[in-house]
């Protein structure tokens, strides 16, 4: 019992941290793609809520365990209609480039605030806090933009590539397949994780590069 709870205790430590910075972050993110497409002239975002910081209006239950436990998960998708956009695929492209963006507005934010926190000795939970904001937008960002459907970089790239658009929407199915089992099966199969690699790699040249870019500007601290 005492190495089950010894196993155990870090990680529910870090849910003290996670949860509030994964609800946030998804709410911001899907938040904003209601913003952009109302913005654009699309209503249907409003008349749904979803032009709401109300973390239930956007919060999947599955989705957000999901990601708790494996670090991947998903939020309610903001439901767009295109046609109400004078630029249909422009107008989708900016919806979803909203939502990545935002992740990096607040991981901008968090590791300014982190800086701060550390320089300043701010108590050990609100240091932990932003770090965790930090990577986790950083990770969300990197993740969104990746594009194959249904994420947000499918959008954004389609836009500019027609032909990618048209061979994802006929090809779908069988590449999301394999991005979930590139995605899953590295936990259990002797398999690259290629995607865990890349994004942690960002992640963590990021935070070095942000730090370093606030040591420079608040160097008097």
């Amino acid at each position: 019992m005492s190495n089950l709870w010894a196993n155990l205790a870090p990680y529910l430590y870090n849910l003290l941290y996670l949860i509030p910075a994964v609800v946030l972050s998804l709410t911001v993110h899907e938040c904003c793609h209601a913003w952009m497409a109302t913005k654009l002239g699309d209503s249907t975002p409003r008349q749904e809520g979803r032009l709401s910081l109300n973390p239930l209006r956007h919060i999947d239950p599955l989705g957000f365990v999901v990601m708790l436990l494996i670090h991947f998960g998903w939020a309610k998708p903001v439901r767009v209609n295109p046609m109400y956009f004078k630029n249909p695929a422009k107008g989708m492209m900016y919806t979803a480039l909203a939502g990545p963006v935002s992740n990096l507005i607040l991981c901008i934010v968090s590791s300014l605030l982190f800086f701060f926190s550390v320089t300043f000795s701010w108590v050990d939970y609100l240091i932990m806090f932003f770090y965790y904001m930090t990577m986790l937008n950083i990770g969300l960002a990197v993740f969104n933009l990746i594009p194959i459907h249904p994420l947000d970089g499918s959008r954004i790239i389609g836009y500019f590539a027609p032909r990618y658009a048209s061979f994802m929407a006929q090809n779908s199915g069988v590449v999301q397949l394999i991005f979930i089992a590139l995605l899953i099966l590295p936990g259990y199969l002797p398999i690259p994780d290629i995607f865990g690699t890349v994004i942690s790699f960002v992640q963590t040249r990021a935070v070095s590069l942000l730090v370093q870019v606030w040591n420079l500007l608040f160097w008097f601290l």
